[in-house]
């Protein structure tokens, strides 16, 4: 089967011969792929889809180098249709167009079906995802969209109710070892050829470096081979010293384009959380000067304001939310100094994990004890019915006792007593542990019946 890929030459033998490792090694059918073993396993989703010929239009949501583009391919593949793919940063309306006219001659002319896929597809704004809405719900062509973002922030709504949202993980430590071990031993289009040896610690450092990426895991591979390649076979022997001294080399580089994600921004983010300003503006400065999306480090920052401040100081998610929507609303260059600004009010902020701690032990709870009714005297009772039930019955309204606090139980019986929020004696949570410590007493003296 032929794929037409708008914005590029092609994929010719000598093409393949001189694509670099992770290219070359991308597999072509579905027993080749790793991993998501959520939708790939026999009774997965996308498995069922393929055996049924029933497939639908999706959106990938995963983290780069999760395979979302490889797993397109092989959809189009095992379903025998024309697969499409163009870079929703490239092109436009008019390409679109051109694609859903093509569609339409060949599905009349031959039955076929035309799969398209848009990577990066959160790039198109709205006119350019509407040209989609139509042709999706005619079927006429099977939309596979691939985006490294939340889709519910940058997928309009129509075309979200159109298509199934399928989240892909990162790869496991396992599947990436079985990946980098393939690629070592494939003569035909890995390194099998080099007969190169790697002890089994070498090959983890290679795995931990990619952290989840199958792409970052076989190109880190392939820049240490080139260090050993060359060399007598009896030479041909990575060591860790080689590995590590290849992957710095390879970082310095990857700075410069990004590619240092994960590290840059788990940098950044325990900055922030160590209450270091000028390391957390330095890392900031490096993550925007390397090429990350601006709105990226805003979302992680507002996610911090939550995880790592909550209510210590109530103010610093409004700030980040703001900080946000400033860097929206005016854009590079000048939109920077919002999310500095944000940066540096986290980083000097008082911390407190109390919400997420506390949130975590009520998801905990809930998978343990499941559905818990509610209690009858706090249901809503809008029938006579409900109130002969005794729905709301004894309900004491807060608004009516002195402080507007009345001790009374709201949670379910079983969960009676039970501590999920805790807040600690720092910033504005000090005042609320007062204010919840008094309400404690009243409580416990209502209970010794004082």
């Amino acid at each position: 089967m032929k794929t037409l890929d708008l914005f590029s030459l092609g994929t010719d033998s000598d093409a393949e011969a001189s694509a670099p490792l992770a290219e070359r090694m991308r597999p072509k059918i579905i027993e080749e792929y790793v991993g998501q073993s959520h939708l790939l396993a026999e009774d997965g989703l996308l498995r069922r889809s393929i055996k049924e010929d029933k497939l639908f239009s999706m959106i990938f949501w995963g983290p780069p180098g999760s395979g979302k583009t490889t797993l397109a391919r092989i959809l189009a593949n095992e379903t025998k249709s024309y697969f499409v793919s163009f870079s929703a940063v490239l092109s436009g309306v008019k390409e679109i167009r051109t694609v859903i006219d093509d569609a339409r001659e060949l599905w009349e002319s031959k039955k076929k079906k035309t799969i398209l896929f848009v990577d990066e597809i959160h790039r198109f704004n709205k006119a350019q995802q509407d040209a989609f809405l139509p042709h999706v719900e005619s079927g006429l062509i099977t939309l596979i969209g691939a985006t490294t973002e939340n889709p519910s922030f940058e997928v309009i709504a129509p075309l979200l109710s159109r298509t199934r949202v399928l989240l892909l993980k990162s790869f496991s430590e396992e599947d990436l070892i079985n990946i980098v071990k393939n690629a070592l031993k494939n003569e035909q289009k890995g390194l099998g050829k080099f007969s190169i040896k790697v002890d089994s610690d070498v090959i983890r450092h290679i795995v931990n470096s990619a952290a989840g990426d199958a792409r970052s895991a076989l190109n880190n591979l392939e820049a240490i081979a080139s260090m050993v390649q060359s060399l007598p076979p009896e030479k041909r022997i990575i060591t860790k010293k080689i590995a590590e001294e290849a992957l710095f080399k390879k970082a310095l580089l990857y700075d410069k384009d990004g590619e240092e994600h994960y590290n840059l921004i788990s940098a950044f983010h325990k900055s922030l959380r160590g209450s270091d300003p000028d390391a957390s503006l330095y890392w900031l400065g490096r993550m925007l000067v390397a090429g990350e999306d601006p709105l990226y480090i805003a979302r992680r920052m507002i996610r911090f304001a939550s995880e790592d401040i909550g209510n210590a100081d109530p103010q610093a998610l409004p700030i980040t939310v703001a900080a946000q929507q400033a860097f929206h609303f005016i854009g590079l260059p000048e939109g920077e100094l919002a999310l500095a600004q944000a940066a540096v009010y986290l980083a000097t902020a008082p911390k407190s994990n109390s919400l997420y701690t506390g949130y975590g032990r009520v998801k905990e709870i809930i998978n343990k004890t499941g559905y818990l009714p509610v209690p009858l005297h706090i249901r809503n009772a809008p029938t006579k019915l409900m109130k002969e039930l005794d729905y709301g019955k004894d309900y004491k309204y807060a608004h009516d006792y002195n402080g507007a606090y009345v001790p009374q139980e709201y949670l379910p019986d079983k969960l009676q007593g039970q501590k999920f929020y805790e807040p600690k004696a720092a910033g504005h949570e000090k005042t609320i542990k007062e204010r919840m410590d008094a309400w404690q007493q009243k409580k416990n003296s209502a209970k010794d019946g004082k």
